[in-house]
Formats: structure tokens, C-alpha cells, sequence
């Protein structure tokens, strides 16, 4: 039994230590939303800087001009030196200029910014989704011989509507050629915060590419600002493979990383919002991505750029744009494995993504049938892992007494048949025979303790970015999300798992190690979560209480077995 504990600890305290090393966790006017047609405001805007061209090999046929289909209904807007204009979409405001046809800002009005103070009772404003004064896209065209800057030009406006959905499109000259950027907003909640967009590009010479410039960062809008930054990262996801993330502190600053096409999406995040492009449902992929590490100033990377290389297949590149939050469910029903922007656990995500994915759904789940507030469906949530596990805790625990009363008789056939080791080897299997029992019994017992683990684990990355917890207040916790201001949930936890250790080793034979290993173990994993999210802290603090009832019988049976 000793051995099975210690192993147990050990392995459980390996996953705890290695956690953290994936994740560490680190020390504009509001505007009413309207559906369907939106108005335009006139205001002067600066062009935005733009990026280096970007060579491709590929080729691509030239094609005569293709039209893109006309809006219903158009008024074209005067052009001026540079416009902003705005689009009232289901859930969002967005704003374009006609410098560039970029896109400026996204207004979340479902989501409140919580890095401003308010007045008593005043609302918080918006999310905008934001880099300072730079667009969240460029774009321009490369060829052999001339690369064309979309920042460089002045388009004029043409608002339209195509059946339920508005629509913004955007045209300018460049010499002999001819620009368009056409933008079609659905008109549904379920596809709020999507915008396809059509670029089409006629006069090109030879192989042409359209490059897509990300956002190079976001404004921080969430209380912990420096956890915010930690999480700002560029996904890929492979049409044949895994999504993959890159942190932005993980590129040096001017160090480049390529991610090799075909491409289903590609997005720049942070840790609750996103900005990304996809491929179209059956459409042609993204032909691939280029990465690079922004300028530093300090430790922490608050700036990357990622390039989206896209063909323009007879002039013409489609793409849907998603700027908007990460949530789970909405991601869920995008399709392209869009939900997997989050590439979670490192080298370990093989084992760590299913189990996300698993505990996200029953989360959500719990949270539409019980309908109470995410902190008390985690404290549900806690209480029923621990029935689910009884069955097989039960079990491992008896098998752990079986063992105990096991070792007398293993050490007399250990110590009798210690010259003739094939003896001793089959004397011990017909020992454990006799007792109903098998060499991988110890082993075996140890599985109920690390079965949670991936649980905690799974937790610990869900909390990194799962916007549904995000500002959800409980009890004395302002933000399940974020780590519990009076450190009473962690300490707790750490006294709980100290109950349960005392309780576990209550009528056990002396083992020293595993004493000091018993009372070890909590302390480290309070170390572990003092900073992580309060919701962690939570949940584990509730699962130690629910485990102390069985933990408690499981003890006086112990007892009992000794003296028989």
C-alpha cells in the first residue's frame, strides 16, 4: 500500500509541477446597436504604416476583371481624403475606413469592458476590439514585378443590401488596375460577428497573391492586463492536421516562423476575443502564414505581425472574417474545428484538448439545465465527479486494505525464497493468486487519485480562456476567472487536502515517506493554484469535501480489517 501511495503522490505532484510550466499564470464612445442598414459619419483618419511586401513562387492564371455581384439597393458615398465609416451588425458595431477598405475597430456590445472604473450604477462600456490607431487588416497584392499597397489608396464607399444582408463595398484605381473589397454582414445572431468579404482585384500581371496583415495586438480591456498580454498568441489550423498556436512570447522580436499551407483559418488573439480569417465552407484554403516577433520593451511581447497568404484565383480571393469572442459554443457551430483556436496544454495536448473539449460540454450543459450562476454549477460539478468516482475509489481503496494485509506474508516468502529468485517469483504469484489479487494491483489503485488530474488540468487551460467565466462574480470572488483576492479559496483547499491526507493515513502502517509526502503534496498544490483562478481553487476545494466522507469510511474499515 505504502508503495502504491507514494507512487500515487509523486505522479500527481509531476502533472501539478509540469502545469504550470504550459501555462504559467502571470504576476471609444459606446454606440447604440441597430440590424440590417447603417449610417455613415464623416472623420478625419490618419493612413495607417504599412508591412513589408512578402514573396510567393506560386502560379496563379490571369482571368478577365470578375464582378462581384451587385447590392440590391446603393448609394455611393463621396470619397474625401479619408472616411470612417460605421456598420451596425446583430451584436456588434464595426468601423471601416476608406483609406486602405480596412476595418478599425469591432464594439462588443455584449461584453463589457472591465478595465475602466465606473460610476455607481453606470454601465460599463463596450469591448472594442482594437490596436491603438492601426486597422485590424491590410491588405495588398503582390506580383513578380510590383506589389500593390491597399493603404496607399482612397476607395469610395458603396453601402447595398444582398437578400436579408447589408453589405459595404469598397472600390479604387491603382494605375491600370482596378481594387475592390466587398463586405457582406448576415443579418442572424447565429452568424453575428462574421463578415465575408470578397476582394477582387482586376489588371494583374502574370501570378498574383493577396496578403492579409492580422492585428499586430489587442488593447488590453480585462482587469489583470498582464495576464491578458501573457495570452496573445497566432493560431493555424492545417487542413489535415491539428490547430497550432504560437504565443507572441515565443517569437524573439524579428525572429520569423512560416506555417505551411493549406490553411482552414488562421487568428490573432488574446485571451478572451479573437480576429481570424477562414476558408470559406468548400472554398480554396489559405495558401499559408508568416509569423514574426514584434519589438519588445519589456519582457513581456505585446506586439507580433502574422501575414495570411492567399491566391487570387482569376483575380478573386474569398474569406470569412470572425471578429468577435471565443466562445465555445459559437466556435462549436462555425465548423472547421474553429473551436480549436485555443490549442491548449502544450505537448500535452493529445490528452489535454479531448479532456477540455469533454469538461466544456458538461459544463455548459449543467449550466442550461440548472440554470444558476457558473460558480455554483462548478460547485455541482465537483460534487459529482467525486459520485461518479466513488464506485471505482471504493474499490481501489479495499484493494489498498487487501494489500496491507498482503505484506506480512509477501515479506516471509520474499525473505525465505531470497537465494532462489524463480522461486521467489512464484511463490509471490501464488500468494497474490490465493488472495484473489495480481502484481498490478498496487499500480491499478493508484488510477482513481490520477483520474481527477486531467479534470484539474483540463480546468486549469479552460480558465485561461473560456469567456463564459469571464466577469462572473461568486460569493466574495469579484471574478471566478481570476485569482481569489483574500486567497480563502486556495488556502482552504490546501487545509482540506490536509484533513484528507490525516484522514488517509488513520489506522495505516507507520510509513515516513509517505507522511512526509501527505503533508507535503497540499501545501505545493496551494503554491500551485494561490494565483490561478478562484473557479480552480473552487472546484478543488469542494471535490476535497466531498471526498472526505469516503475517505472516512474507507479508514474505519481499515481499522477494522487489523484487528480481524
Amino acid at each position: 500500500m505504502e508503495k502504491r501511495f507514494v507512487l500515487a503522490l509523486l505522479l500527481t505532484g509531476v502533472v501539478v509541477a509540469v502545469t504550470p510550466l504550459l501555462m504559467p499564470t502571470p504576476p471609444a464612445p459606446a454606440v447604440s446597436t441597430t440590424v440590417a442598414d447603417s449610417t455613415a459619419t464623416g472623420a478625419a483618419a490618419s493612413s495607417h504604416a504599412s508591412a513589408s511586401a512578402t514573396s510567393a513562387t506560386a502560379a496563379v492564371p490571369n482571368a478577365e476583371p470578375t464582378a462581384v455581384p451587385g447590392a440590391a439597393t446603393a448609394a455611393t458615398l463621396p470619397a474625401t481624403a479619408a472616411e470612417t465609416l460605421l456598420v451596425h451588425a446583430p451584436l456588434a458595431v464595426m468601423s471601416f475606413s476608406t483609406v486602405g477598405a480596412a476595418p478599425l475597430t469591432v464594439q462588443l456590445d455584449s461584453y463589457p469592458a472591465l478595465n475602466t472604473g465606473r460610476a455607481k450604477g453606470a454601465a460599463r462600456p463596450a469591448v472594442t476590439l482594437r490596436h491603438g490607431a492601426e486597422p485590424m487588416l491590410r491588405y495588398r497584392v503582390i506580383m513578380a514585378s510590383d506589389t500593390v499597397r491597399f493603404d496607399a489608396a482612397t476607395f469610395t464607399a458603396t453601402r447595398g443590401t444582398a437578400g436579408a444582408d447589408s453589405t459595404l463595398t469598397f472600390a479604387a484605381t491603382h494605375g491600370a488596375m482596378a481594387l475592390q473589397v466587398r463586405y457582406q454582414f448576415p443579418s442572424t445572431i447565429e452568424r453575428a460577428y462574421i463578415s465575408r468579404v470578397g476582394v477582387t482585384v482586376t489588371g494583374t500581371t502574370g501570378p498574383a497573391f493577396l496578403v492579409v496583415d492580422l492585428p499586430r495586438g489587442f488593447d488590453t480591456q480585462e482587469a489583470d492586463s498582464v495576464g491578458d498580454a501573457t495570452l496573445l498568441a497566432y493560431s493555424v489550423k492545417p487542413v489535415t492536421q491539428g490547430a497550432r498556436g504560437t504565443a507572441f512570447t515565443k517569437l524573439d522580436s524579428g525572429e520569423k516562423k512560416l506555417e505551411p499551407g493549406p490553411l482552414s483559418w488562421a487568428v490573432a488573439k488574446n485571451k478572451y476575443f479573437m480576429v481570424g480569417l477562414l476558408t470559406p465552407v468548400n472554398g480554396k484554403p489559405i495558401a499559408e502564414a508568416h509569423l514574426e516577433g514584434g519589438a519588445r520593451t519589456r519582457k513581456q511581447a505585446t506586439h507580433g505581425r502574422a501575414e495570411v497568404v492567399l491566391s487570387l484565383d482569376g483575380g478573386k480571393a474569398d474569406f470569412e472574417m470572425y471578429a468577435g469572442p471565443q466562445s465555445w459554443p459559437r466556435l462549436v457551430k462555425m465548423g472547421r474545428d474553429f473551436e480549436t483556436a485555443n490549442p491548449y496544454g502544450g505537448f500535452l495536448q493529445p490528452v489535454v484538448q479531448p479532456f477540455s473539449t469533454i469538461v466544456m460540454r458538461m459544463l455548459l450543459w449543467m449550466k442550461r439545465t440548472v440554470r444558476l450562476d457558473y460558480g455554483w454549477v462548478l460547485v455541482i460539478f465537483g460534487v459529482s465527479v467525486r459520485l461518479i468516482m466513488w464506485p471505482l475509489n471504493q474499490s481501489a481503496m479495499r484493494s489498498s486494505i487487501k494489500m496491507q494485509r498482503l505484506q506480512p506474508e509477501l515479506q516471509d516468502v520474499q525473505a525465505k525464497f531470497k537465494s532462489d529468485p524463480q522461486k521467489q517469483q512464484q511463490e509471490i504469484m501464488r500468494v497474490y493468486k490465493d488472495h484473489g489479487m495480481s502484481p498490478f494491483s498496487p499500480l491499478a489503485g493508484c488510477l482513481p487519485a490520477l483520474i481527477p488530474m486531467p479534470v484539474l488540468m483540463a480546468l486549469f487551460f479552460v480558465f485561461q480562456n473560456t469567456i463564459e467565466f469571464r466577469g462572473v462574480s461568486f460569493l466574495w470572488l469579484p471574478d471566478i476567472s481570476l485569482h481569489d483576492p483574500l486567497y480563502i479559496l486556495p488556502l482552504a483547499m490546501g487545509a482540506s487536502m490536509a484533513v484528507l491526507s490525516w484522514i488517509g493515513m488513520r489506522n495505516a502502517p507507520p510509513n515516513p515517506q509517505a507522511k512526509m509526502m501527505a503533508w507535503m503534496f497540499p501545501a505545493i498544490l496551494t503554491m500551485a493554484l494561490i494565483n490561478s483562478a478562484g473557479g480552480l481553487s473552487l472546484y478543488y476545494f469542494i471535490q476535497n469535501l466531498a471526498a472526505l466522507p469516503q475517505q472516512w469510511l474507507i479508514a474505519n474499515e481499515r481499522a477494522k480489517a487489523a484487528k480481524s
